[in-house]
């Protein structure tokens, strides 16, 4: 199986059609369809469902679609990697970052170093500290910034210099807004929008056995989503504070929980990790901050 073929596979998968895919490819619609028609037989597998005017992946096509989508990032960040030996005032950085505001002491560090280095290439890839990690783990991303306790036998780590505050988001016309903070009984009678991740560890320790009288109507990963939710009226958000522009023109406010739960944040990386250059010059002045 050719890297080749599987940017070609990913690309008609894109498009869902094959003319179109070898347009952006530069190669004759006939030869595709070869090298296509080659990879579902070297898999002995149907990867795609062919109609008149478009082609679908099938269940098998789905899977590979997912393995060559890993593939190929590594063998980008591979390339980046040894392109950057060569290049120590310049290359690329991958970063796996949790939603919060305390990312801003991480981006000072970035911008000290980005003086001595302007070619250096930051990537930033948000999401929850579940997909981070997992990331982090397939070798895509070079250190991570997570808001969970740190497995200490598989990451070393830094802790950054803030906790982030629990608190709920909700409308200002809302019956809770009115409160200065919110207690666990409050919570109990109407609509949350949860944190999927958290809700398996931090704010399961915060509610305890109060926890199954939550009516939790929905779940999310970042919180703009939910902010959204709340906006529309769907219900309260449990999340981070400073995440959410809550201002005077704002619909929306935040109350923090009480008594107060704070989560603290961490960069980490995986132990005997190898860095690039250019990430081990950003792991040096993150330890000087944050040491």
């Amino acid at each position: 199986m050719e890297i080749r073929v599987l940017r070609y596979f990913l690309e008609v998968a894109r498009e869902e059609n094959i003319t179109k895919a070898a347009a952006y490819l530069h190669i004759s619609q006939p030869t595709l369809s070869r090298q296509l028609k080659d990879l579902e037989d070297e898999l002995g597998k149907k990867l795609f469902v062919r109609s008149n005017y478009s082609v679908h992946l099938t269940e098998e096509g789905m899977l590979l679609r997912k393995r060559a989508e890993d593939i190929l990032g590594m063998v980008d960040k591979t390339t980046e990697e040894f392109r950057s030996l060569d290049e120590i005032n310049g290359g690329d950085i991958h970063i796996g970052c949790a939603e919060s505001d305390d990312i801003k002491y991480f981006i000072q560090t970035v911008l000290h170093l980005k003086e001595k280095y302007p070619r250096i290439r930051y990537h930033f890839y948000s999401s929850g500290t579940d997909s981070v990690n997992d990331r982090l783990e397939r070798g895509l991303l070079d250190m991570a910034i997570i808001v969970q306790p740190v497995d200490l036998s598989k990451y070393n780590y830094l802790k950054m210099p803030a906790d982030n505050i629990w608190g709920v988001l909700m409308r200002k016309d809302s019956p809770l807004a009115k409160k200065e903070v919110i207690q666990k009984e409050d919570l109990q009678n109407v609509p949350i929008i949860n944190s999927r991740q958290a809700m398996q560890d931090v704010l399961l320790d915060w509610f305890g056995e109060d926890q199954d009288k939550l009516n939790i109507v929905a779940t999310y990963d970042l919180l703009f989503n939910a902010s959204v939710m709340v906006r529309e009226g769907m219900g309260y958000a449990l999340g981070f504070d400073k995440l959410i522009y809550t201002g005077a023109d704002s619909e929306l406010c935040f109350r923090p929980l009480e008594p107060q739960l704070a989560s603290p944040m961490y960069i980490i990386w995986k132990k005997y990790q190898a860095f690039t250059p250019v990430a081990s010059l950003l792991l040096e002045e993150l330890k000087k901050e944050f040491r």
